[in-house]
């Protein structure tokens, strides 16, 4: 049994290797890449080998050998299936995560995304600013993006050399803060870069508001239902 199981790991092996000598100029095979094909072969191969391994371990018994065997095979199958269709599993896996993951985005597209609203009715959306991790909440009656003390502080802004001069109106009434341009602002594949934005003083805002400075960047934003959608520019 062991041999036979060798035999056709080679024989496997050997036409793998005329398939990708053929199709070396094409550059793919089927839907996959020459190198994501070799790759994968590789990986089967290994399988194989481990049920093979298997196999001898429990050659005493026929049963557990076949049940072991039948594992294996399923495993490599399972393998194949989700490395050929990897792409439309992480698009899968990235919108059930945005369901249960508040603020996270989901990708639609090329520099589109999607956020499902909150428990409270808010749009709450995990930004990376400057490199660092910011969660904000959408507001369309803040001109700019405005953050707290925080999350300057995490974005590597310079709040010891801040002026804080620009008069801003809140519900709590008028205030001031601090004008300030973003390197860069990301959500999802969606990234602007040189965006103005403001700073709160110490204890005015609980969280950072996402406001027009940025959505007006975009290319177009819409709610539906429960869902915000952003599109940025190609």
């Amino acid at each position: 049994m062991q041999r036979k199981i060798l035999w056709l790991l080679l024989i496997g092996l050997g036409l793998s290797v005329l398939i990708l000598y053929a199709r070396h100029d094409a550059g793919t095979i089927g839907r996959l890449s020459t190198d994501d094909f070799a790759s994968l072969v590789a990986k089967i191969a290994f399988l194989v080998f481990l049920g093979g391994s298997v196999l001898m371990i429990f050659r005493e018994s026929f049963t557990q050998a076949l049940q072991a065997v039948l594992f294996w095979i399923v495993v490599a199958l399972l393998l194949v299936v989700g490395y050929t269709y990897r792409f439309e599993l992480r698009d899968v896996s990235n919108r059930v995560l945005a369901q249960l993951v508040p603020g996270r985005a989901a990708s639609l597209g090329a520099r589109t995304v999607e956020i499902a609203r909150g428990r409270g009715g808010e749009f709450s959306i995990t930004t990376q600013i400057n490199g660092a991790r910011v969660p904000m909440v959408l507001d369309t009656g803040a001109s700019a993006v405005v953050l707290t003390q925080d999350a300057a502080k995490a974005a590597g802004l310079p709040l010891e050399i801040l002026s804080y001069d620009v008069s801003v109106d809140t519900a709590n009434g008028r205030t001031r803060a601090a004008a300030v341009t973003l390197d860069r602002i990301g959500i999802g594949d969606i990234v602007e870069r040189a965006v103005p934005a403001l700073i709160a003083q110490p204890g005015q805002l609980r969280t950072s508001l996402l406001g027009m400075s940025f959505l007006n960047r975009l290319q177009g934003w819409e709610v539906r239902g429960e869902k915000l959608i952003m599109r940025g520019y190609p």
